[in-house]
């Protein structure tokens, strides 16, 4: 199937212009509100992951041959969005900015815009590690808009002290820096030396860190900026066990997926979080194995792409269909 591939820009009244990434099959135009996906990035990179062609294929693609219309968000002061004025100032210079809130509205600004474009009302939602917070925060608000909604690596409750939670020396600043070095600590924090040899190829690091630093040329050589928002949220509610929404307020079918291996977002969280959906019309707990917290750049990234796609496609419990 032919794909198109389309950049787009969705202006928010309060941050500027959002950068919008699109995929969808050649000469169509016209989507049901069961196929039409954003996906929804965390808290340090953009969502340059989202439709990079790892072994061949991104999961956009994937999504897309489908016959889905696909859509990945920058949220402003990421990727290849618009950066506030405050990241053109030493980060010291100012608090925080972009929390949980702020990037809902954002989300929000997103989902207006798609709805518009292809007359629809309603929508499904992928949310990635703080894009699960994200798009369960919106969804908590605007559930006639979301469809279905699919939260890879959630982020929930880490007064544990687990490896994920986030600790602050000294005041936070409006946005951090992060480097190539520390980020491949990270990717393989908690692996065997053989684990980390072979759950992600290093030619598709660098295929996904080239992408993602060359969106932040502003940023030192080496280095990518984020804003701390979401670093400020996890201070205030994860780290101390206090909810930034309320799960039940979801009335949308919910997918809670997540990978064995994850420290950042431990399957603890997942299974934790997943039975206070009490009033999602349906939902479903996966772990995925052999994966990280970047599953969908790994090399067992099509379990991950099949359990997602599964939860989009299927139909719901109790109808009974020929196919």
């Amino acid at each position: 199937m032919e794909l198109i591939g389309e950049d787009l820009s969705v202006q928010s009244p309060k941050w500027g212009r959002i950068y919008v990434r699109n995929k969808r099959p050649a000469g169509v135009e016209k989507f049901a509100p069961d196929r039409i996906v954003i996906m929804q990035h965390g808290a340090t990179y953009g969502s340059a992951a989202f439709d990079l062609p790892f072994g061949g294929i991104s999961w956009m693609d994937y999504i897309a041959s489908r016959g889905f219309d696909v859509y990945c968000i920058d949220l402003p002061g990421y990727g290849r969005s618009e950066r506030p004025a405050q990241m053109a100032e030493p980060a010291e210079n100012n608090p925080p900015f972009m929390r949980t809130s702020d990037a809902a509205e954002c989300v929000g600004t997103v989902v207006d815009f798609v709805c518009a474009r292809r007359s629809v009302d309603r929508l499904c939602l992928v949310g990635w590690s703080w894009g699960t917070a994200i798009t369960s925060t919106y969804t908590a608000g605007h559930d006639d808009r979301v469809e279905r909604l699919a939260l890879y690596a959630p982020v929930w409750d880490r007064t544990d002290s687990s490896p994920s939670a986030i600790h602050v020396d000294g005041s936070l600043g409006a946005y951090r820096t992060v480097n190539r070095e520390a980020t491949i600590k990270r990717r393989q924090n908690g692996l065997t030396p053989e684990q980390a040899a072979n759950v992600m190829p290093t030619e598709w690091f660098e295929m996904w860190w080239d992408a993602t630093a060359a969106a932040d040329p502003d940023a030192a050589p080496g280095t990518i900026r984020a804003p701390n928002g979401v670093v400020q949220d996890s201070l205030e509610y994860w780290n101390v066990g206090k909810p930034l929404y309320d799960p039940s307020k979801i009335t949308s079918p919910v997918l809670v997926i997540v990978g064995e291996w994850d420290l950042d977002t431990k399957p603890d969280l997942a299974i934790n979080l997943y039975p206070l959906f009490t009033n999602a019309a349906w939902k479903r707990l996966s772990i995925v194995s052999g994966g990280t917290h970047s599953l969908m750049m790994e090399a067992n990234r099509m379990l991950l792409f099949r359990s997602v796609q599964q939860f989009l496609e299927e139909q719901p419990p109790g109808i009974e269909t020929t196919n």
